[in-house]
């Protein structure tokens, strides 16, 4: 998909236009002298629900964990013991 191409000046003179159309999420080259010096597109908004299928795709290509190795880069980063958290407070 292409972007609408729309000049510097387009964009200020029918900047509320040019907005509103981003919003319903068309997206723009903004060019210069027409030549493009940027893009106006819309932020993606944070999706609420990921499919088991989505989840197992993007999981692929995480990287594996050693739980052995997480969990002594945590115990040497936080203090594990079980004292009153009272008194650790006013240490």
């Amino acid at each position: 998909m292409s972007n609408a191409e729309i000049s510097q000046r387009d964009l200020r003179m029918r900047s509320r236009e040019i907005m509103d159309a981003v919003e319903r999420g068309e997206s723009f080259t903004v060019t210069r002298d027409g030549r493009g010096i940027g893009e106006l597109a819309p932020l993606r908004r944070p999706q609420r629900f990921v499919s088991r299928e989505e989840f197992a795709r993007a999981s692929r290509s995480m990287p594996v964990v050693d739980p052995d190795l997480l969990r002594s880069d945590i115990d040497g980063a936080i203090d594990q013991g079980l004292g009153d958290a009272f008194e650790r407070a006013l240490r």
